[in-house]
């Protein structure tokens, strides 16, 4: 089965891929036309994505829509994660600002989770979904050099997201989380639908 996957991140893309090929389900990529991110949580941005990516393609699409919520800050970055601060800044921007509102805040007070929402649209109008969470903390210096987004700042259980193999994220993330639990929901959704197969 195919899904076109409607982000143009590198970084999900592959992980998206390390998850869900094995159950020979395959992510297929496209030039896809920018979707207005206007829901506010992370489940209705995901929908937002795949179902304009769907119409655009007449083709299953999947998305997912994830950030990181602070507990000092009141839950933000949020569902604004990706855009952070001012529209100039990158990843690595957005990471030294959200490290920059954190430098008076003392151990104990430094809570944080990450949260991933993944949503598939189906031609005929079905949606599979799925959402996971992982808890941490905020580190107060960049570490590692893996991962992407907020993941070099981002402790749990003593480890570093940003120093982690693909493998230990995958079992520990939020988007691992959630992708599992989706791949569970899209098999059970596989077969009560004749209209869909895994070698379709």
């Amino acid at each position: 089965m195919k899904l076109i996957i409607a982000t143009h991140n590198e970084h999900k893309i592959k992980e998206f891929r390390r998850m869900l090929e094995p159950l020979q389900i395959e992510i297929v990529t496209a030039a896809l036309t920018e979707a207005d991110e206007t829901g506010k949580t992370f489940m209705e941005n995901a929908f937002i994505k795949a179902e304009s990516a769907m119409r655009e393609t007449g083709l299953p699409a999947v998305a997912d829509d994830s950030g990181i919520c602070v507990d000092a800050l009141g839950g933000a970055p949020g569902i604004y994660s990706a855009r952070y601060g001012t529209p100039d800044l990158d990843d690595e921007g957005r990471l030294r600002l959200l490290l920059h509102e954190m430098r008076e805040v003392p151990d104990g007070r430094r809570q944080a989770h990450f949260a991933c929402a993944i949503c598939a649209v189906f031609p005929n109008g079905d949606t599979v979904k799925a959402e996971g969470k992982c808890q941490g903390v905020i580190a107060y210096e960049s570490m590692g050099d893996g991962g992407f987004g907020y993941d070099p700042i981002f402790m749990q259980d003593g480890h570093c997201f940003g120093e982690l193999s693909a493998a230990e994220k995958d079992k520990r993330s939020h988007r691992g989380t959630a992708l599992r639990l989706f791949a569970e929901k899209l098999r059970e959704y596989i077969r009560g639908n004749g209209e869909y197969h895994v070698d379709k």
